[in-house]
């Protein structure tokens, strides 16, 4: 392909792209952005919003104390500034347009998501370009924008850095697959794999698998993959270690964290990277595949040495030193880390909208395979969408990966379908196309799904679907909140975000596992009696009590402890220390603290 015809591919998938984009942009207008007042209870998108505002009023980049939540004190966040950058820089471009702060902070939340959105579908239809041909671009650009919409890690609002960590993923794999036409495409994958990594440890899996990837394939193909190995290795070593300069303080550069880019995930990534293309580069070390595999075997041992001496603390699970309470009680119920099996007994009619699509990608992959002509693309794509599929069957967030991966194959398997239809007027290809398209679309299978639950739900109470907001999600009901003097409220960890995002007022608990002593206390007060609650109270300067009776946490929590003080607020039971406040039958019940005397 020409250098001409390149570019115009290039501007007709990002043209596409960007009407995908703008059509989910006009359909989320028409809804008036109802996610910006209705967070559905995802805490990290409010607390993401806290965060920047923080970073907005003055507290240093290198500072990610989250002072309004746990102890007194707060305690240290694990995310990365250069999600809270971009963020903060439209709304602080926005609010100075405007004049308006809260203004500027929605279009900021608008904005943000929507600009993810389009890149992460450019990069989908590049990969599938490279994999498929320019028939797959539209299939990929279609099912990429329904199954990416429906996901939702990319609604106004979404400002977690889940839809970033993909995008950056999913360009990685894309230059990659355009390294051996592009002359730095190999360089950018590198920079982008280790972006997603400083963004998040979650994407340590694919990162991984990646940069195995242009290893292998460099043992087996030196002279097309040579220099693609060195690129990579390069961009991957130089992002590392300027992101690790960026991001954390000097203060902090010998200590390892492994929830989040420290020293740990820099060493490492340096030494990978440096040590790639130094393989790549020397000839000795190249010059056959026994002495490239030899080589790369040899980084593998020091790698594990280095990590088994210098950071053996990562080698234990994510949660492994969670407090047993707080696993029963809080990550034992996350949706997101629930695993297949899980889902198959709780939840079967979800497992279809979460695993059906990826499922028949490997499927596609598995026939390609045993007809053989394997090709680098389909090594790149096959590893990918399997390492993305065994994270998924282990927590449900990995579908969110698995779903993306696997519009690559499909939508190189309609392209192939369309070019038969095109070819026979024959009624059953036409049929089969149509079975194609349906099957590769991810909101087909969601729909799936949810007739299933209907009806094996059918008989069953039907939830509240109107405006009550039983369980505490949208904006309205933290009104009265925001609305009082700030103080310290005692609440579940489900409202400890939205209790920051919505007032001034500072609680204990959150969703977040370095929040131990904060989820901790309020455990106590919440499980224990009155008076056990009355002296947490009274120690930390509470100035307020919130419940949300129909919370799943509120739940619980008063199953654990039936006899305990959140339990005897449910029944009405008010002890003398604390009086009523605000109206009747208000999703969120206040209590506020008599004054001696």
């Amino acid at each position: 392909m020409g250098t001409a015809e390149t570019g115009a591919a290039w501007k007709s998938d990002l043209t596409l792209a960007l009407l995908a984009a703008l059509l989910a942009f006009v359909i989320d207008a028409w809804a008036g952005f109802g996610q910006l007042t209705d967070a559905g209870g995802d805490n990290d998108n409010l607390l993401r919003l806290v965060e920047v505002r923080d970073l907005l009023a003055g507290q240093g980049w290198f500072d990610l104390h989250q002072y309004r939540m746990g102890l007194e004190g707060g305690f240290v966040m694990h995310w990365s500034r250069l999600v809270d950058a971009p963020i903060a820089a439209i709304a602080f471009a926005a609010s100075a347009l405007t004049g308006s702060r809260p203004l500027g902070e929605d279009v900021a939340q608008v904005l943000w998501p929507a600009l993810l959105f389009w890149s992460t579908l450019f990069f989908t239809a590049r990969a599938a370009r490279s994999f498929g041909g320019g028939g797959a671009v539209l299939p990929a650009i279609l099912i990429g924008a329904a199954g990416y919409y429906f996901i939702g890690i990319y609604d106004p609002g979404a400002l977690d850095h889940h839809n970033a960590q993909l995008m950056l993923t999913m360009a990685s794999l894309a230059l990659l697959l355009e390294a051996p036409s592009r002359r730095w495409a190999a360089l950018l994958s590198g920079l982008c794999a280790a972006l997603t990594l400083a963004v998040g440890m979650e994407t340590v899996p694919y990162v991984a698998t990646i940069g195995v990837c242009v290893a292998l394939l460099f043992v087996a193909d030196p002279g097309g993959e040579r220099a693609i190995a060195r690129n990579f290795g390069l961009g991957f070593a130089g992002v590392a270690a300027l992101v690790f300069a960026v991001t954390v303080p000097p203060s902090a550069w010998g200590v390892a964290q492994c929830d989040a880019f420290s020293v740990a995930q820099f060493v490492i990534a340096a030494i990978a990277g440096v040590w790639l293309a130094a393989i790549a580069f020397i000839e000795p070390a190249a010059g056959s595949w026994r002495r490239r595999l030899g080589s790369l075997a040899l980084l593998g041992v020091v790698l594990g040495v280095v990590v088994a001496v210098l950071f053996p603390q990562c080698l234990s699970a994510p949660y492994a030193s969670l407090d047993p309470r707080l696993k029963e009680l809080w990550l034992d119920h996350i949706d997101e880390a629930q695993s297949l099996f899980a889902l198959l007994v709780r939840d079967p009619a979800r497992v279809a909208a979460r695993y059906a699509t990826p499922l028949v990608a490997i499927v596609l992959m598995a026939r390609h395979l045993r007809r053989g002509g394997w090709r680098r693309q389909d090594s790149l794509v096959a590893a990918l969408l399997v390492v993305a599929f065994a994270i998924g069957a282990w927590q449900v967030r990995g579908t969110t990966f698995s779903i993306a991966f696997a519009v690559v194959p499909l939508s190189a398997w309609i392209a192939k379908w369309r070019a038969r239809a095109e070819a026979s007027s024959s009624l059953g290809v036409a049929l089969r196309l149509a079975a194609v398209w349906l099957v590769s679309i991810n909101p087909v299978w969601t729909g799936v799904a949810a007739a299933a639950s209907v009806a094996f739900e059918k008989g069953k109470p039907v939830a509240d679907g109107g405006a009550s907001d039983r369980t505490c999600q949208k904006k309205a009901s933290f009104a009265p909140l925001g609305g009082m003097a700030d103080t310290t409220v005692l609440t579940i960890s489900n409202l400890g975000a939205p209790v920051l995002a919505y007032s001034g007022h500072r609680v204990f608990a959150g969703p977040y596992h370095r929040n131990v002593a904060g989820n901790l206390l309020a455990l106590d007060a919440f499980l224990g009696s009155a008076d056990d609650a009355r002296a947490i109270v009274e120690a930390h300067r509470v100035g307020l009590v919130a419940i949300c009776p129909g919370n799943v946490e509120t739940l619980i929590l008063t199953r654990k402890a039936p006899q305990g003080f959140l339990a005897g607020l449910l029944r009405g039971s008010v002890p003398d220390w604390l009086e009523p406040i605000g109206e009747k039958g208000s999703p969120i019940e206040l209590y506020r603290l008599k004054q001696a005397g």
